[in-house]
């Protein structure tokens, strides 16, 4: 090679370094604020059952009734396929692969419900019970990917009766050998970052009582009042409530209809994908990103019961509910009845197995550096066509083999495109 030219430059190279020395504590809040995605599993949903009513059996009681009811109301690809809208290059792979996900993982994430679905008589005994179930399934492998409770919130009324209750559920983890990886816990109706700093200081004394490591518990925050969305100053609440947690927080979930009522919706048009609704997850969503922390959409209250044709608007309301809150990146959503998790897989299969050949040929074009096509992808692109795949893979809905044929890329390739954080791929089912 020749010699290389010489550029020429005016500035001083104490420049350049004095404007990295002021830029050091931006740097450091950039880092500490914005930490990126955990890089862990997400769950597709999340069932709630209520406390008195959580046993041994109902993970795999609510696979079963789910199973029982496409038997009764679908029996086969192509009539499960009429009803949801389902092309023929789809029917067989996503009612194969819902049956499946319903015989070996029915339920992703499971939260045992001690606020407004409890009615039990004694919560101290169902909330020590919870934790012995709890503990014994993930001993003996019939756990959820993801398990805990939903306590009582921080308002004054019920605040002693919720903490006794997640003190009761900690210590009888503790008791029978220590927390589990999947522990997710949910703080609801929160209106004030100050209730979500108390959360963060209850959690602090459990694991200095307990000898836990610090900051080891998280919590995800749920939004139910307008309060959350918008503080008395006209500020983002929800942004606040982030920065409270203090690293802890792990998701904010969206309740439909206690938000709804709060903003005084009729009963008839309290739903998911009331504009109300929109705003608020909108703003949700922008307070989370970069954070670490995920977003999930909340539930339908139409159950799909009753006649056949009941069953079938029920299911195809929520096919459409689901499929509308994954266009617009709410990866999770609420499942309150057996009958909502078929229609839950079969739309997150569609979902990702739509356009899977499509996000893996380009990123295999992108890993490849290639020219051409309609597309030309930037590496956060690049990043979210990962992402996209992986979620698929976590869930069931894709094969890590076509994922590594059509992308020519190993797994461990495919988690570096969506992200350093990355931690090892969960694969549903396998």
């Amino acid at each position: 090679m020749g010699q290389q030219e010489k550029v020429a430059t005016s500035l001083a190279g104490a420049v350049s370094d004095g404007i990295s020395a002021s830029l050091a504590p931006v740097d450091a809040e950039l880092e500490r604020r914005y930490p990126g995605d955990p890089g862990t599993r997400q769950p597709v949903h999340t069932v709630y059952v209520p406390g008195e009513q959580f046993d041994a059996d109902s993970i795999r009681t609510w696979g079963d009734k789910a199973l029982a009811m496409l038997d009764e109301h679908a029996p086969d690809a192509a009539s499960f396929a009429a009803v949801l809208g389902l092309g023929d290059d789809l029917a067989e792979s996503v009612y194969t692969r819902v049956r499946t996900k319903l015989e070996r993982e029915p339920i992703e994430d499971l939260r045992i419900d001690f606020e407004d679905g409890y009615k039990g008589a004694d919560e101290d005994q169902d909330a020590a019970r919870a934790a012995r179930l709890v503990a014994e399934a993930y001993k003996n492998g019939t756990a959820a990917p993801y398990m805990g409770i939903r306590m009582k919130c921080m308002e004054e009324a019920v605040r002693a009766r919720g903490i006794r209750t997640l003190d009761i559920f900690l210590s009888g983890l503790m008791e029978a050998g220590g927390l589990p990886d999947g522990l997710v816990l949910t703080l609801p109706k929160v209106t004030y970052p100050e209730q979500v700093t108390a959360m963060v200081r209850l959690l602090e004394e459990f694991e200095k009582a307990r000898g836990i490591e610090p900051g080891r518990i998280g919590f995800e925050i749920q939004i139910e009042t307008s309060q959350s969305i918008l503080a008395t100053d006209g500020t983002a609440a929800v942004a606040r409530m982030i920065q409270a947690a203090e690293g802890r927080a792990t998701g904010l979930h969206y309740g439909t209809f206690d938000y709804s009522a709060c903003l005084h919706v009729s009963a008839a048009y309290q739903a998911s994908d009331h504009p109300a609704a929109d705003h608020a997850k909108a703003v949700m969503q922008v307070a989370a990103a970069g954070t670490g922390v995920r977003v999930s959409d909340g539930s339908t209250n139409v159950l799909p019961v009753g006649s056949t044709a009941k069953v079938h608007d029920a299911w195809r309301l929520h096919y459409g509910l689901t499929r509308r809150a994954l266009a617009r990146a709410y990866y999770q959503g609420w499942d309150m009845h057996p009958g909502h998790i078929p229609t839950r897989y079969a739309a997150v299969f569609a979902f990702y197995r739509e356009g899977f050949e499509a996000a893996a040929a380009r990123l295999a074009a992108y890993a490849g550096h290639h020219e051409g096509g309609d597309v030309a992808d930037e590496p956060a692109t690049a990043k979210a066509l990962a992402g996209y795949l992986l979620r698929g893979l976590d869930c069931g809905a894709l094969d890590a083999g076509e994922v590594t044929r059509l992308t020519g890329l190993t797994l461990a390739r495919l988690q570096g495109f969506a992200g350093p954080r990355r931690g090892d791929l969960t694969v549903s089912g396998k």
